[in-house]
């Protein structure tokens, strides 16, 4: 699959921040507070003959968590990148279904004829661990004490991604080790 077409397609950094609404404070929080390790910059930096690809959504709290550690990544590395919002997009989308779902945050990693080098997403496996444990104590969709207990649950993942740097740093691993840094 040529990957060029979808990028070109993409939107800019700018556009796709300037959508952000309930998550636009966390994900700057992030972006601001998120550094790339110095030591990592030039290993980085041999990795900007490629091009991203981001199907994301404005609303996904994983996309707000991981975007901004990957602006910084593709900043040291000068790398470009375009985003692709899921829902609109749903052709590219089903080529990068986890477990049959439509999962985000994907990164797509290119070259410049359009072939995919690696892929990211949607989550690293720290965060996916956290994820599943909070969800064991959830009671069972559609029980009483559901909504109350999913409302906490939303607001608990969302304080950790925006304020755990040990979370943040684990996405970024997760990053660099799919681009071979």
């Amino acid at each position: 699959m040529n990957l060029n077409d979808w990028f070109e397609r993409g939107i800019s950094t700018d556009k796709y921040t300037e959508a952000l609404d309930k998550h636009r404070e966390s994900f700057f929080h992030i972006y601001e507070n998120f550094k790339v390790p110095e030591a990592d910059k030039e290993k980085l930096q041999s990795k900007s003959n490629l091009r991203a690809i981001a199907l994301a959504e404005v609303w996904c709290g994983h996309c707000m968590l991981d975007i901004p550690i990957l602006l910084r990544m593709l900043e040291a590395a000068n790398i470009p990148i375009r985003f692709l919002p899921r829902d609109s997009h749903l052709e590219l989308m089903d080529n990068y279904l986890t477990n049959n779902k439509r999962y985000i945050p994907i990164f797509i990693f290119i070259d410049e004829e359009g072939n995919e080098v690696s892929k990211w997403g949607p989550m690293a496996p720290e965060v996916e661990s956290f994820v599943n444990k909070l969800k064991e104590d959830l009671p069972e969709k559609g029980t009483d004490g559901y909504e109350d207990a999913w409302k906490e649950y939303v607001q608990k993942i969302g304080d950790t991604f925006t304020k755990d740097a040990k979370i943040w740093q684990s996405v970024y691993e997760d990053i660099k080790q799919a681009i071979n840094v």
